[in-house]
């Protein structure tokens, strides 16, 4: 098979949560444990760093992928979902996993695995893991797929757990409070190992306290002592900010929601730089300052043009758009255009309630089975008393925003991954 074939195979022979949702939903780790198994237990054979949470995840994990590699480690990163390509969830010191891997483990591992009708995510974390075992990673980050608790990376015992926060998110799996779902999310949480917590409200600190008790892990709240002293938007668009610990740091990553994520990842490192993982605080900066140049991370708050200034952000959810919302609102004496799009299990009238009222909008859909129509996108605005123009395809709908806006105007592309994804995918092809 090709790699094109390959990937094809992969998407369509297993059920992928992307595609098709809550059908692709394994309950349990049986598949991962036999998988494991079959494999010689990779996950033993190199250290690890779990993080979960409800938003937030992606920019951690690259951050302390990329602080990792600047401290001189060899750094696996095993993230979800991709964006262009599907070896984007797979990477060694942002290299991306070769083709013929993919290809190799497809066609030499079908007989053992077919049978077993795993899901996409279990045969993806499986070759993730070996991967990283045989290539002799050093640390391996490692971001949860959803939940935490069943999640099949959940296997490891890693020298760091890392929460993010918690927010309504697939609560048809993990619960439909914030203290089931961090229930869920506290199950990464090991015998004896330290978990920071980024985000935390009274129902879900208790959750995690309870957890870390029971575990006997040292448990951190990173908002307690801020690492942050202060932070402010950077010419280049990213952040700098002024820490307790490592000094001034500069970081490549944008969005005003990247303070909270910077905080987090501070705190995460001064745990680290305890146990004498990282070894020079300088290593700290050097990967805020190159997060996006060492790992590949795409879609957080990313410029695409310049005149007019269009941003796309892969954030989707309630959680996620609290931020965004209020960053599309301070670009003061600018005409927005807003390229917006859901999925059918987001709560996509949350998301519009948060939507600027003054704003150009071209409502659209993802090429994914799970996307909400452009013309009912539409029509759920309405309600909230936003209208716009209705375009067929993502590609078409920045097309026509970024002929509609003017020089000095601001576009943003947004409300989905698998928007951003079919945006990036059109720009690549270009």
């Amino acid at each position: 098979m090709t790699y094109q074939e390959t990937t094809e195979y992969l998407f369509n022979s297993t059920p992928v949560f992307e595609h098709v949702g809550a059908s692709a939903y394994k309950d349990g780790l049986d598949n991962t444990l036999a998988l494991d198994k079959h494999f010689g237990h990779p996950h033993t054979h190199f250290r690890s760093i779990h993080i979960a949470g409800t938003n937030g995840k992606g920019s951690c994990s690259h951050t302390l992928a990329s602080i990792l590699q600047a401290d001189g480690y060899k750094v696996g990163l095993y993230t979800s979902p991709h964006l262009v390509d599907f070896r984007e969830r797979i990477r060694i010191n942002g290299e991306m996993i070769p083709e013929q891997y993919v290809i190799d483990f497809v066609e030499q591992e079908r007989g053992f695995f077919e049978p077993l009708h795993p899901s996409f995510f279990e045969l993806t974390t499986a070759m993730a893991f070996k991967y990283f075992a045989e290539q002799h990673v050093d640390i391996a980050v490692i971001e949860v797929g959803l939940g935490g608790r069943l999640d099949c990376t959940n296997i490891i015992t890693p020298l760091l757990s890392v929460i993010t926060n918690i927010s309504f998110d697939h609560t048809q799996f993990l619960g439909d409070t914030l203290g089931k779902i961090a229930y869920e999310k506290a199950g990464i949480i090991k015998q004896g190992t330290p978990v920071i917590i980024g985000e935390a409200v009274p129902e879900t600190r208790v959750v995690f306290e309870s957890r870390a008790q029971k575990m006997d892990s040292l448990i951190v709240f990173a908002e307690d002592i801020p690492a942050i002293t202060a932070s402010a938007s950077l010419p280049s668009g990213g952040r700098h900010y002024d820490t307790r610990y490592f000094g001034p740091v500069n970081g490549e990553l944008g969005g005003i929601y990247q303070d909270k994520n910077a905080n987090t990842v501070l705190t995460a490192a001064i745990q680290l730089y305890n146990q004498n993982i990282i070894r020079s605080v300088d290593s700290v900066a050097r990967g805020f300052e190159t997060v996006c140049q060492s790992t590949g991370l795409m879609g957080r708050w990313q410029k695409i043009h310049d005149s007019p200034i269009a941003i796309c952000d892969t954030g989707h959810n309630a959680g996620g758009w609290k931020y965004i919302s209020q960053q599309i609102r301070a670009q003061h004496n600018k005409a927005k255009h807003i390229v917006f799009g859901m999925v059918d299990d987001k709560d996509i009238n949350t998301v519009m309630e948060l939507l600027p009222d003054d704003a150009h909008y071209y409502w659209t859909q993802p090429s994914n089975k799970r996307a909400v129509s452009a013309e009912r996108v539409a029509e759920l605005a309405e309600h909230h008393g936003l209208t716009g123009k209705v375009c067929p395809s993502v590609p078409e709908a920045y097309q026509t925003a970024l002929e509609n806006a003017h020089a000095d105007d601001f576009v943003f592309v947004g409300g989905s991954s698998y928007v951003v994804a079919d945006l990036l995918t059109s720009l690549k092809d270009k």
